[in-house]
């Protein structure tokens, strides 16, 4: 089954806590957090102290995305924090084998994320050895962009090259999905739907997750 996160970027940050409580309820599978440090890409957003408040308010699994330089400088406190999932921008690590499998010893999901310009061919030798696989299909730092439609075939290529060198690890896309293209993107091979202004941006977020549960299992019945 096809997994829905809603990334809190596009959420009202006054009440972060309720925000997420309410997308538990209409029925999120994950909680998608953007970590930005305006180096990386042009904004800030929260650190590991928010996280760290946030965990105290659901049990579904945060989904954290380290969009900062240095990310090896930030691991421990964003697992001790309570991530499951802690995926790195391949752009911005240095020794992206060792950082992997940091994370990985603090008993924590590993995912590498990729810049719509960055190649697959940079994170194939990587692959055996993550959980997750981010692409960006939208330039990271701000919510609310539309999606490049031209990096479809990058998907495509993903999930056939996750098939063939790791079928257990995660394809997560994330940018710009709303309720018209997301049976598309699963077509294309999606494990993970990351929303943010398409579900945050709603009246209401129940419906709105409901709909794009109904895109994905139409997407699903497709020939």
């Amino acid at each position: 089954m096809i997994r829905i996160a809603p990334s809190i970027l596009s959420a009202n940050a006054s009440r972060l806590g309720e925000e997420i409580t309410a997308v538990e309820s209409a029925g999120a599978d994950l909680i998608h957090l953007d970590v930005m440090d305006g180096h990386f890409v042009p904004n800030i957003t929260i650190g590991p102290a928010v996280v760290k408040s946030l965990r105290q308010t659901t049990s579904l699994p945060f989904d954290v995305h380290l969009m900062i330089a240095r990310p090896d400088l930030f691991i421990n406190d964003f697992a001790a924090a309570g991530s499951n999932i802690i995926t790195v921008h391949i752009e911005a690590v240095y020794h992206l084998h060792r950082l992997v499998h940091q994370i990985k010893e603090k008993g924590i999901l590993a995912g590498v994320s990729l810049n719509p310009a960055t190649p697959l061919s940079l994170v194939e030798q990587i692959l055996p050895d993550l959980d997750l696989l981010l692409l960006m299909t939208v330039n990271p730092g701000f919510g609310g962009q539309l999606f490049i439609e031209s990096l479809l075939p990058k998907i495509l290529a993903a999930r056939k090259l996750l098939n063939e060198k790791n079928p257990t690890c995660l394809l997560e896309v994330d940018g710009g999905i709303t309720l018209q293209n997301i049976g598309i993107i699963a077509q294309a091979g999606a494990d993970i739907i990351v929303a943010g202004a398409a579900i945050f941006g709603a009246g209401n977020y129940g419906r709105t997750i409901d709909q794009m549960r109904t895109q994905l299992a139409m997407a699903d019945e497709a020939p």
